[in-house]
């Protein structure tokens, strides 16, 4: 039992006089060291072991909880960037967007010669202010589509999965165009937001949502898909449907355990196999 003439000091300031307790470790802290706690005060070193041990919230999927849609603005951004090189230099379009081949007796260019990088930089480009049939409302229309939908899914799927999500998106689109029109040149975000279209369907209804609302904008997605078959990419647009789609089913349903997110990884891999391979093949029958 401690004397009443013993002093005790900080553990941390061996000169500062000190009476009260960490509630935690029970050593001496000094109010410069005292930290507000649910009961009584905890010295720093408590305060950070306490920060560490706490479990992260996740999502329905696993992802980390993020309040702020960080890729989706990203996404945004490098969208309006290419745009704005495309304005620039016209030539841009021609350097990266998604192409095939070309037609006998053109200059070989195009992923069946080895440019492979445009299955992924044509999704980030978009119709040219005068050209096309939409001009400047293709990226306007692309853009609000990504921010309405996009901030929705980032949120419930984290921001790791929704980077994978559109990225395999956006190709699945780019490698169904390869499939089915190889000389046809193309542009969009289409694709991917096609897939994530999908994917904000198929986590309402594995978050138990009001399906009205959900299904009415599935039918509409789907309603435009058709419609604009004769005026757009339709290869592109529903190759990302399909990706995505089948991206979210496997984070959605992975089972809720330690091997969710190798069951999900391996899911997207496998796809991103799928898809290496399907355009390999076209490549090698177009040289």
């Amino acid at each position: 039992m401690e004397s009443e003439s013993t002093v005790t000091t900080c553990y941390r300031h061996p000169k500062v006089e000190s009476y009260v307790r960490c509630t935690r470790c029970e050593r001496f802290i000094c109010p410069a060291c005292m930290r507000e706690a649910a009961v009584g005060h905890q010295c720093p070193e408590c305060v950070k072991e306490g920060a560490r041990s706490v479990r992260r919230a996740r999502t329905v999927v696993g992802g980390r909880v993020s309040a702020v849609p960080l890729v989706t603005y990203v996404l945004i951004g490098l969208n309006v960037l290419a745009y704005l090189a495309e304005v620039v230099d016209e030539d841009v379009v021609d350097r990266f967007a998604m192409l095939g081949s070309t037609p006998r007796g053109y200059v070989p260019w195009g992923v069946a010669h080895g440019e492979w990088y445009r299955l992924l930089t044509g999704a980030f480009l978009h119709q040219p202010p005068t050209q096309g049939t939409f001009g400047i409302l293709h990226i306007v229309m692309n853009m609000v589509s990504l921010w309405n939908l996009g901030r929705v899914v980032e949120a419930q799927l984290g921001r790791i999965r929704y980077v994978a999500l559109y990225l395999l998106s956006a190709l699945g689109g780019s490698v169904l165009v390869l499939l089915i029109t190889p000389m046809v040149f193309t542009v969009g975000a289409s694709g991917a937001i096609f897939g994530v279209g999908a994917a904000y369907y198929v986590l309402a209804r594995r978050l138990g949502a009001d399906m009205g609302q959900v299904n009415r904008f599935m039918a509409g997605l789907l309603l435009w898909l058709v419609i604009s078959a004769g005026l757009t990419s339709w290869q592109g647009h529903l190759g990302g449907l399909l990706t995505g789609g089948a991206v979210a089913l496997a984070f959605a349903h992975a089972p809720r355990d330690e091997r969710r997110p190798w069951i999900q990884a391996g899911v997207c891999v496998a796809l991103l196999v799928l898809l290496v391979v399907c355009a390999w093949a076209k490549v090698h029958q177009l040289t």
